[in-house]
């Protein structure tokens, strides 16, 4: 097995860690801090936990993931494609459900790693993934309905079909001074880069729409009315009760956690290594996402993975070596000790808008009609996942869909004597 890819470019420090590359990689860090930090707690808060919970999560499987994972450049965190999965695990199985269900995917992907099946992964279709990707969008844009538009709901269903029918049964009480305010911040983020691209669009639209919250005493529910104070420490690392019992129970959604985190890191490695010309070890990648995992459920977090905007916003900013990941980490720890109290003034509807661009960016849809039009066995594998993603479960989905994947394959192997290798396109 491969070292970590922080161990390797310390053994050639001379020629990797110049002090020109050190100061590109702390600049790139803070600057990844600063866009991270809106999108882990809005991510927290969606998941069904606490803020802080997504701010843990970022600072501790972050380091974790540079420290231990197998690409250089490569940003960990919690990410849209885990809140849907971690509110059903929460409502099902409660917080500790979810800590030990974190704490098992992280002993997979470490096995996943230490086996050699990082290599597999590149065997999923193009299809699949971008329909399991439009899946998770989609769901993720569903848990901000909510918010967007002030809906007093006081339980919002996980399921997607039966959360839109309460949504529809509420929309007549919309409040529209929250609408407005989510407008606002949506058109914040998606104009404000083209006055400034290095300051986050994101992080103006939280700091306008806080302002003018507070500022106008506008009946607008902020993080502080709807948790309270929120800790501004890190927990002590404590080992949830494990029983054979609970283990049983909770093997399923450890594995639909450890599938996702390890097809979602993998694929921001092979986006990664493209934009810098340089090769990831994928195996060492799965095995440092394990320890980042397992890591983060001691602490109290949530699950992480390796996060493609995260990462290139990294790369582009000059990060080259692991030491922005990890700055990154640290600079999320003092922003939280500092300007946490500040946190709780924060309108829970700017992290729903923020939500909802992640959920358009991530979508990918013009790609997805793309394949939809130019192949039609394509077609059925990227909608089985795509429709089996939103109402049923990702592992579920992925199952099936590579279940037609092979089905069709072997029909065209049967009535067309080509080779068919030439369809399969696959994500690395």
């Amino acid at each position: 097995m491969k070292k970590p890819k922080f161990f390797s470019i310390l053994k050639h420090r001379k020629k990797e860690l110049t002090k020109e590359q050190i100061f590109k990689d702390v600049v790139a860090g803070i600057i990844v801090a600063i866009i991270a930090l809106p999108l882990s707690i809005a991510l927290g808060i969606s998941s069904g936990v606490t803020p802080e919970k997504g701010l843990i999560t970022a600072i501790i499987a972050g380091f974790f993931i540079s420290l231990f994972g197998g690409s250089r450049v490569q940003i960990g965190g919690p990410t849209g494609a885990f809140v849907v999965i971690v509110y059903g695990i929460i409502e099902k199985y409660g917080l500790e459900g979810l800590i030990i269900s974190t704490l098992m995917a992280g002993i997979i992907l470490i096995l996943f790693g230490i086996f050699r099946l990082g290599n597999l992964i590149k065997y999923i279709p193009k299809s699949i993934t971008l329909g399991f990707t439009l899946g998770i969008a989609i769901t993720l844009l569903s848990t901000q309905i909510k918010d967007l538009f002030g809906l007093s709901i006081d339980k919002v269903p996980s399921e997607f079909i039966q959360k839109w029918n309460v949504y529809i049964s509420h929309f007549n009480k919309i409040h529209f001074i929250t609408l407005l305010i989510g407008i606002l911040c949506i058109a914040t983020i998606i104009l404000f880069p083209k006055v400034n691209k290095t300051i986050p669009g994101s992080l103006i639209a939280l700091i306008v729409s806080t302002l003018i919250v507070s500022g106008l005493s506008l009946n607008v529910e902020t993080i502080g009315s709807a948790f309270g104070q929120i800790s501004s420490t890190i927990p002590k690392p404590e080992l949830p009760a494990l029983t054979i019992d609970k283990l049983k129970v909770l093997f399923m959604p450890s594995l639909t956690i450890a599938f996702l985190a390890a097809i979602e890191s993998l694929l921001s490695a092979v986006v990664a290594d493209g934009m810098i010309d340089k090769k990831h070890n994928s195996n060492t990648e799965l095995i440092g996402q394990g320890i980042a995992n397992i890591a983060s459920s001691l602490f109290g977090g949530i699950p992480a993975t390796g996060a493609i905007a995260r990462t290139a916003a990294n790369i582009k900013n000059g990060g080259r070596t692991p030491i922005a990941g990890i700055i990154h980490a640290i600079t999320l720890l003092l922003i939280m000790i500092v300007f946490m109290p500040l946190i709780q003034y924060i309108p829970l509807v700017a992290l729903a808008a923020i939500l909802a661009v992640v959920s358009y960016n991530m979508s990918e849809w013009r790609e997805c009609i793309k394949i939809i039009h130019n192949n039609k066995f394509d077609a059925i594998e990227l909608l089985t996942t795509f429709i089996l993603t939103v109402t049923c479960d990702l592992v579920v989905a992925i199952l099936v869909a590579m279940i037609v994947h092979f089905i069709i394959i072997k029909l065209i192997n049967k009535n067309n004597d080509k080779d068919i290798d030439s369809r399969i396109e696959v994500v690395c």
